[in-house]
């Protein structure tokens, strides 16, 4: 893997961490955009790359936010159960509408989450 490369996938890992660590996010809104911005890839490849990194990550994050004892397990796995389904849809969604829509609408989503967190 050409070094270049390899320095961009470790530094988008590095901010993906930290706003997951911060914020609760970092796989869509960071990995994802700097994925198709950095590397190239498109938006499918990105966003299933995405998907399996911050599965990982958040793996981890799981288990030590668990240790400060910031877990409810039960309502962790209500959330889980409809998210699961959520993602089916989404994937099949996803695969039907071209790379363009996606990014539109990709961007459109970061914008109005932007106004909402700005405008009181």
């Amino acid at each position: 893997m050409a070094r270049d490369r390899l320095l961009k996938l470790a530094g988008i890992g590095v901010a993906a961490g930290a706003f997951s660590g911060l914020f609760g996010v970092g796989g869509g809104t960071i990995v994802v955009p700097l994925l198709v911005l950095w590397l190239g890839f498109g938006e499918r490849l990105a966003t299933g790359t995405s998907l399996v990194a911050i599965a990982i990550a958040a793996a981890a994050g799981a288990a030590i936010q668990a240790g400060y004892g910031n877990v409810e397990v039960a309502d962790a796995a209500l959330v889980a159960g409809p998210a699961l389904l959520g993602v089916a849809g989404g994937v099949a969604l996803q695969q039907r509408l071209s790379e363009r829509v996606i990014s539109v609408l990709f961007a459109l989503l970061l914008t109005a989450i932007a106004i909402e967190l700005i405008v009181p």
